[in-house]
């Protein structure tokens, strides 16, 4: 069975009426990345920080899986399909998909603020100050933030190398270590790209765009697939 490595960024999950957070203006839901999505923004108001994620929890929890993410579980049926995304929704998961790594953490995780491998499954809408993970320290959401190392990019370059197929879905492939994942795979691969608004990328030998978002791009790639 060959195996399909996906990347997968926020334009998976738009269609799913998950906001890609970052505006033109910079901001993520009216604030700057600075005072939500870093190790500094959690020590000077960690209560600005858990409200934040609590609303994009409870967001992520209302949305429902887009025909994207289905039809990519669907493939499981005749590809090895290997997801690794760098959006921290649970909805390739939901959708039926059995293998994801996520590149910056989850939302439906909390991990305790001063040791990094104990993480907790969060199925609350809530993480309020004052909940603790079983050590007795403070919860704080599972998550990658701005300034942090990504701990899964190491084994998601390794993975990239194994690709006999490679997808690149719903990312603009400009947010770094992520984009160069791309740079990973091997030479003679055939690479799709779907999105919209193909974003440049370095060509490359077997490259196919897609213009399209998540759900058609997805059902073109499928008939193209099962029709080699």
């Amino acid at each position: 069975m060959k195996r399909l490595v996906v990347l997968s960024g926020a334009g998976m999950s738009a269609e799913s009426g998950i906001a890609t957070f970052r505006g033109a203006d910079g901001l993520w839901e009216g604030h700057r990345v600075e005072d939500v999505a870093t190790p500094e923004a959690w020590a000077k108001d960690p209560h600005l920080v858990l409200e934040f994620y609590n609303q994009r929890r409870a967001g992520v929890m209302d949305a429902k899986p887009n025909r994207g993410h289905e039809i990519l579980a669907e493939l499981e049926s005749e590809f090895d399909v290997r997801i690794i995304t760098q959006n921290v929704d649970d909805l390739h998961e939901r959708a039926g998909s059995t293998k994801v790594m996520h590149l910056h953490g989850e939302l439906m995780k909390a991990r305790s603020e001063h040791f990094v491998d104990e993480v907790v499954d969060w199925p609350h809408r809530e993480l309020n100050w004052g909940m603790k993970c079983p050590k007795g320290t403070q919860l704080r959401p599972h998550i990658v933030w701005f300034g942090e190392a990504v701990p899964m990019i190491e084994p998601a370059a390794a993975l990239c190398q194994t690709a006999d197929v490679f997808l690149v879905i719903g990312t603009s492939l400009n947010v770094y270590p992520a984009a160069g994942l791309l740079d990973f795979v091997l030479p003679h691969v055939p690479v799709y790209l779907i999105d919209p608004q193909i974003p440049p990328v370095r060509m490359r030998p077997n490259f196919t765009p897609i213009a399209a978002g998540a759900s058609e791009g997805m059902a073109i790639l499928k008939s193209r697939l099962l029709q080699k």
